[in-house]
């Protein structure tokens, strides 16, 4: 089957990176460079500090000024003692330029600058390269440098630059807790917290997703002044933190629950019995606990949000979920080994890695209608009663959470899509990408 082309819409860095390009060769052509003369490293400077978001053209750019002063450094010193000595020419010659990489890549890692390396290096063959035909080592040297700070500051200015805005109040946008941190112990950081508590505070509708309990959102993020309900524990809940109380619960029917009890107890397998009573947390343990079992146990117990108990004593159509811990390779073959008996049964698993606990891992056991999707759906139902216009937006990281730099892209994403300029949205009109409000 031959394959459609794809026109991907022009977005704001290809926008953004012409016009800083333009106006280094503008400036450039201003000063007289014409052909030949006309200088490209401001404008390949401006193409590569041209990044997504204000931040990251700020710490590119300073990476290229700290490599090509490094690089530059290097080169003025090679054009002022190699031609003190005439014979060296040929292959000796480009053995010292060899050499003046060698040196310009090592300062740059001496410095604590590694990632300015090999900008150091292509500086440095840069201003070299032409010799012999260098009449004033200085100003190759400079000419260079300057270029580098053309290049860097157009960037920055273009990409500082905002045009018009709106706000976009009339809709929600979700976002998931395991895009800003790696697991449901680690802290969000205080730059995302800010960023969120801003947007919250202008009006912004975010609803957070979380894969596990409130208890854990609430340790994450008790700075947070969160102004609209989220999803948790993967979809099986919709809880309101202004008002501490769940606006809906997708619990497991009592024959799917006793029926996934009964097989876990006929394998020998213990496991906690997740339940929401009144508008709190009971989690109740079955079986002997486990090595594995304890050490989850004995930090979560800790948290105030959570009531651990032990016995059967709670009304089995309470029970959100049922969550298993072991070693990776037990909880894997509990998952797969289950897989095809769950569906007809009303249940769905989830396999993931425990956090805190070293080669461990969770089954989760949820309801099969208890999905992230339906809760969505059944939130923005909630929030329509009151503003009918409301409109769903997800915000998510395409790969996830890898370093504190993708919750802080996340957040830039966020910001731009809740407060996008009017060109912007003009823009995307032409293109049929979004319809008249």
């Amino acid at each position: 089957m031959q394959k459609k082309l794809y026109f991907p819409f022009i977005g704001q860095r290809i926008l953004k990176t012409t016009v800083a390009v333009f106006l280094c060769l503008v400036f450039y052509y201003l000063r007289g460079y014409r052909g030949e003369t006309m200088s490209a490293e401001a404008a390949i400077t401006a193409i590569i500090c041209m990044q997504p978001y204000v931040h990251d053209t700020r710490e590119y750019a300073l990476n290229r000024i700290s490599g090509t002063l490094i690089g530059a450094a290097w080169g003025f010193l090679f054009l002022l003692i190699v031609p003190r000595f005439p014979s060296v020419t040929g292959i000796p010659l480009y053995a010292l330029m060899g050499l003046g990489i060698l040196i310009s890549l090592y300062s740059a890692v001496a410095v604590r600058k590694p990632d300015t390396s090999s900008l150091a290096a292509i500086v440095f063959i840069c201003v070299v390269i032409a010799y012999p035909d260098v009449e004033h080592p200085l100003d190759q040297a400079f000419r260079r440098v300057l270029d580098v700070l053309v290049g860097t500051g157009i960037a920055i200015a273009v990409n500082v630059f905002r045009l018009p805005r709106i706000k976009r109040r009339d809709q929600l946008f979700f976002v998931r807790t395991k895009d800003l941190v790696p697991d449901q112990l680690a802290q969000i950081p205080s730059a995302i917290l800010f960023r969120l508590n801003y947007l919250y505070n202008d009006g912004a509708r975010i609803c957070m997703i979380s894969e596990h309990a409130p208890a854990f959102f609430i340790s994450q993020m008790n700075s947070l002044h969160l102004s609209v309900p989220m999803i948790v524990m993967d979809g099986a809940g919709i809880y309101d933190p202004t008002e501490n109380m769940y606006l809906a619960t997708f619990n497991l029917a009592p024959s799917s629950s006793q029926w996934l009890m009964s097989q876990l107890s006929n394998m020998g397998i213990s496991y906690f019995i997740y339940t929401v009573n009144k508008n709190m947390n009971y989690i109740y343990h079955h079986g002997t606990m486990s090595p594995e079992e304890q050490v989850v146990f004995q930090r979560m117990k800790r948290s105030p949000y959570r009531q651990y108990l032990e016995g059967d004593a709670f009304d089995p159509r309470d029970i959100v979920y049922i969550k298993i811990v072991a070693k990776e390779e037990k909880a894997q073959r509990i998952f797969r080994g289950m897989q095809d008996s769950l569906p007809r049964n009303g249940l769905r698993a989830v396999l993931r890695p425990q956090a805190g606990l070293e080669r461990g891992s969770s089954v989760y056991f949820y309801a099969d209608q208890a999905t992230v999707p339906r809760a969505e759906n059944q939130l923005m139902q909630l929030m329509r009663r009151q503003e009918p216009r409301l409109q769903a937006k997800e915000v998510f990281h395409p790969k996830g959470f890898r370093t504190e730099h993708d919750a802080i892209h996340l957040m830039h994403m966020l910001s731009n899509r809740y407060e996008p300029s009017y060109l912007w949205v003009w823009m995307r009109r032409i293109a049929g990408k979004e319809g008249r409000r």
